[in-house]
C-alpha cells in the first residue's frame, strides 16, 4: 500500500556538502542534495520534475519552491512542493507546507499549516466543468 515507486530514485546533479554553507538564493535544475546549510531561498528552475533532498545534517533558512522534496533536515520557511513531499523522521519545518502529495514519517515536525494544492488533473476537470453549460 505504501510501497516505494521505483521511479522515485532521485537523480543528483548538484551536491552541497556537509561542510559547505551558502549565503544567498540557490536555483537549480534536475536534482539537488543538501548536506550543508543554505541561508536563502531554494528554487527549481527549468524542466518539471526537479527534486531536492535534504539530509539530517542539512538546513535551509528560507523558502523552498521545488516540485519534489525529500526532507530529513530542517527548513525555516515555507515549502511549496507541487508534486510530492516526503518528511523523514528527523524533518523539522518552521513554516507552512504547500503540497500535492505528502508522506510523513513518525517523528517529523511541522510548526505551520499544511496546505493541499490542487492536482493538475483536478484543476483540468474543474476548468472543463466550468466551461460546460448547465
Amino acid at each position: 500500500m505504501f510501497g516505494r515507486d521505483s521511479r522515485a530514485q532521485a537523480r543528483i546533479d548538484t551536491l552541497i556538502g556537509k561542510a559547505a554553507s551558502v549565503q544567498g538564493d540557490v536555483e537549480f535544475e534536475g536534482g539537488l542534495h543538501l548536506d550543508g546549510r543554505v541561508a536563502g531561498n531554494v528554487r527549481a528552475v527549468g524542466p518539471p520534475g526537479a527534486s531536492l533532498s535534504v539530509s539530517e545534517h542539512g538546513a535551509i533558512d528560507g523558502s523552498v519552491d521545488v516540485p519534489n522534496v525529500t526532507l530529513n533536515g530542517a527548513v525555516r520557511g515555507d515549502i511549496r512542493a507541487v508534486e510530492r513531499i516526503v518528511l523523514g523522521p528527523r524533518a523539522r519545518v518552521l513554516g507552512n507546507v504547500h503540497y500535492g502529495v505528502i508522506e510523513m514519517t513518525l517523528g517529523a515536525e511541522i510548526k505551520g499549516k499544511l496546505v493541499p494544492l490542487p492536482s493538475p488533473s483536478a484543476a483540468t476537470m474543474e476548468g472543463e466543468a466550468a466551461g460546460k453549460p448547465e
